[in-house]
């Protein structure tokens, strides 16, 4: 495998030294340059769940909250066929200044480095690349899950197998409001994904504290959900989700959100597939207010401070 690059987490791939690059391995824990423990983030929250200009800012943001917790940012995505665990400001700037960079998920992501291509990571291709790279937790916005009227457009994330896939713990507030919260929590339980609310009792969905389903256990102590991650992704070589709610002062009232909703499918009736998610959430932003992105905004911070301190007493317990 190619020696990565300075600022690259080992596992990423150069493809000038290898004309058809492979997936990152796992490396077994931070390597030794490296010595806070590290902590997953996407790409495709920043290139298609928040207005561009607002990406740099919001990263580092989340780089500062991570840094203060003393854990490390490795921000995921694939930048010309190279699949980056740890990638630069540069790098992100790279990305950025591309008028369009289609999201990745585990079934692209391989056709993605075969083409050289830039890719921003969803929850599936990131949680993916961060297994192979050593990395055991990730934190995000939101997963996908079971869309609505699933018999009339079956419709799927491939977030929910890849939880089922790769031993990472996932931290995110549970899956994205506009989907079918109680349908995705039913068919993780049946991909036998453990559902962790981390003080809360409740599945929540997105902008929403309580999407309708309840979770697992709960667990109240960041020391005490570190030792259960640790024995269970050893043990079972699959993910967990570990359910925040979004921040009570920015939590949006369910039957609220359910008539902006409405609005924002009526400006996007042409949108399906990989674009659904991101029209759809842009449209939410405008006929909000601006008050979903606010919200966006305040969890996918809360869930990186979350995400920070699992991955630091992780560690500890392999110290």
């Amino acid at each position: 495998m190619p020696t990565p690059t300075p600022h690259r987490a080992p596992g990423s791939l150069d493809p000038q030294e290898d004309e058809h690059p492979s997936p990152p391995q796992p490396t077994g824990g931070a390597p030794a340059d490296r010595p806070r423990p590290r902590l997953a983030l996407e790409t495709t929250l920043l290139l298609h769940g928040v207005p561009r200009h607002e990406a740099l800012a919001l990263h580092a943001r989340l780089a500062a909250e991570i840094s203060a917790r003393g854990a490390e940012p490795a921000l995921v995505g694939v930048l010309a066929g190279r699949p980056i665990v740890g990638m630069s400001g540069g790098d992100l700037a790279a990305l950025l200044a591309h008028d369009h960079v289609p999201k990745v998920n585990t079934a692209t992501l391989g056709l993605t480095l075969h083409r050289r291509g830039h890719g921003a990571t969803t929850v599936s291709a990131t949680a993916e690349l961060a297994a192979r790279a050593g990395v055991r937790v990730f934190a995000t916005g939101g997963i996908g899950g079971v869309h609505r009227e699933l018999s009339q457009r079956p419709d799927i994330s491939a977030d929910l197998a890849a939880l089922a896939r790769f031993p990472v713990a996932v931290v995110a507030s549970g899956c994205k409001s506009f989907l079918d919260p109680p349908a995705t929590r039913e068919l993780l339980e049946s991909l036998g994904v453990p559902v962790i609310g981390y003080r809360t009792d409740r599945f929540p969905a997105f902008y929403c504290a309580d999407g309708h389903a309840g979770v697992d256990a709960r667990f109240d102590d960041p020391a005490d959900l570190a030792h259960y991650l640790d024995a269970e992704l050893s043990r079972t070589r699959r993910g967990v989700l570990v359910c925040v709610p979004p921040p009570a002062d920015s939590a949006i009232d369910p039957a609220r959100f359910e008539g902006w909703l409405t609005q924002a499918r009526d400006q996007t009736p042409h949108a399906s597939g990989r674009d659904l998610t991101p029209a759809i959430l842009q449209a939410l932003h405008r006929v909000s207010g601006g008050a979903t992105l606010r919200t966006n905004l305040d969890l996918a911070l809360n869930n990186a401070r979350v995400g920070a301190d699992l991955a630091v007493a992780l560690a500890r317990r392999g110290a």
